[in-house]
């Protein structure tokens, strides 16, 4: 079981929270030496030592005003635990997903009173696995971009390098999750939102096969590139929490043939002999050459060797074509504008704004997401015009181009950086993400720690630096299996400990 030696004052018994994993929590609840209620005060203890003072993470935009009720309730309900898979587990939320009782933001001023009338599907879901949901987090406003700068809530730092961002735009979730706020996290990944915070923080996110995750209750951006993912700190929680989210939902057609695709649970596909003869394709073309690309490439070359060790082979490939493929390939801008307006007329009367360029004319955006904002303010109508169904053919010839590379190689996956240069520092916008293979084409990818940068003045373990799996369609288990043996046989992550104080 993961031990502590940081439990809040007042406690009865020690609460193993800090790296605390699924299992952990319920062996603890099992052997009667923990209740929800002591966890639920451990949690608010970390909050409020590390997100509102010194370091100020910024991580959290809400906390739950019931957090204690709710605990309370989860603890009446204890002879029931086998039956609630996740019994306890805190959690936190990105905040452009519904939650009965909190506004859905987005992280906008402008948006700060916008309440939801019922859970996101995949808010319900683990609300009815026994999920303790911990509050709202902190992202790059709107979704618009991997800052994590919102109006509503200032940066997010990252709590390995605290002049850094954590990736983004889900970076409230990944900070929240690196420093043990909760145990689990959803994030929402259009164009590589989940596995971001994933790669920065040293975390596990998921991108789903598109369709295997209900979006209802989210607030657009593209409804073509739009996904729900779980961030966790390991791949056996991701595995857990994708067990409950994943499903057929008739408010989200897109899921109609999602249980038909699930063989079996994925948390039984957390194997660490996943590598064993597995066959996996390093994308060179995603590996940088200059300079400042030498920190990520260091670690890409030690996955590799490790893979190796653990019984894979790891080969060079290439996609024909790629960079003319994925050249400016996004529908984003095409469709936020249509998408922010058919979103604010759900709510009617309610609805602060009615358009997105509205939304900006308000003038309490962030200043560095302004002219972009204005500019896809200005696309109302594109999501039907000829430059949209332009780019849905690109994402087809992209999506053919990576299924021939994967039948000629005969391959389970392809490897690669998540992005090749490290998170950014504070206010500069990220460039060089990798994450468009899943992103441009519905395929599923899994991110995951690789290793860390060397240690500086400013990240005492280092940066840490996550690499990425692509698989086919609906081969969600393959790859949880195949990034479950790295981390068992590795353990790739660290807390990080030294930034905030937890030794």
């Amino acid at each position: 079981m993961s031990t502590t030696d940081d439990t809040p004052p007042g406690l009865r018994v020690p609460v193993p929270l800090m790296e605390a994993t699924v299992a952990d929590l319920r062996v603890a609840v099992d052997l009667g030496v923990l209740t929800i209620v002591d966890l639920a005060r451990a949690v608010r203890a970390r909050i409020d030592a590390y997100d509102r003072e010194e370091p100020a993470l910024r991580a959290m935009l809400a906390v739950n005003p019931r957090l204690d009720e709710d605990a309370a309730d989860l603890d009446l309900r204890r002879d029931d635990r086998d039956h609630l898979p996740l019994f306890g587990v805190p959690l936190v939320v990105k905040d452009n997903l519904d939650v009965l009782g909190f506004p859905t933001t987005s992280g906008s001023m402008v948006l700060r009173d916008l309440q939801p009338v019922g859970d996101a599907t995949v808010v319900a879901r683990l609300r009815a696995a026994g999920a303790l949901i911990v509050g709202k987090t902190n992202m790059t406003e709107l979704a618009f971009g991997g800052s994590s700068l919102s109006s509503l809530g200032g940066q997010t730092l990252n709590p390995y390098d605290l002049t850094r961002t954590p990736g983004g735009s889900s970076g409230g979730t990944g900070a929240a999750l690196a420093a043990s706020y909760a145990v689990l996290g959803l994030g929402t990944d259009t164009g590589q939102s989940v596995r971001s915070p994933a790669s920065a923080c040293a975390l596990v996110g998921l991108r789903p096969t598109h369709g295997l995750i209900s979006r209802h209750g989210m607030a657009p951006f593209s409804p073509t590139q739009d996904e729900i993912g779980p961030l966790a700190r390991t791949v056996d929680d991701v595995a857990r929490m994708l067990d409950v989210i994943a499903g057929t939902d008739a408010a989200d057609p897109d899921t109609r043939d999602a249980e038909a695709r699930r063989a079996q649970t994925y948390v039984d596909a957390v194997d660490a002999a996943g590598l064993r003869g597995a066959r996996i394709g390093l994308l060179t073309s995603f590996l940088g050459t200059e300079r400042h690309h030498a920190p990520v490439n260091a670690v890409v070359r030690r996955v590799v060797a490790r893979m190796t060790r653990l019984g894979a082979t790891v080969m060079p490939v290439g996609i024909d074509g790629l960079d003319g493929l994925t050249d400016g390939l996004s529908l984003m801008s095409l469709e936020f504008a249509d998408a922010f307006a058919d979103y604010m007329a759900r709510y009617g009367t309610a609805a602060p704004v009615q358009s997105l360029g509205a939304l900006v004319a308000r003038g309490l955006s962030p200043p560095s997401l302004v002219d972009g904002l204005r500019r896809d303010a200005k696309q109302i109508g594109q999501s039907q015009s000829d430059a949209h169904a332009r780019m849905l053919a690109r994402r087809d010839d992209l999506r053919a181009a990576i299924l021939r590379t994967f039948d000629d190689k005969r391959l389970d996956a392809v490897l690669y950086p998540h992005q090749r240069r490290l998170v950014v520092p504070v206010g500069e916008e990220q460039v060089e993400r990798n994450g468009v293979l899943s992103n441009g084409t519905g395929l599923p990818a899994i991110a995951f720690p690789g290793g860390f940068s060397p240690p500086t003045a400013n990240a005492p373990i280092g940066v840490p630096v996550g690499v990425e799996l692509l698989g086919r369609a609906w081969s969600e288990h393959r790859l949880i299996a195949l990034a479950s043996a790295y981390e068992r046989g590795f353990q790739p992550r660290r807390p990080p400990s030294s930034t905030l104080s937890l030794e």
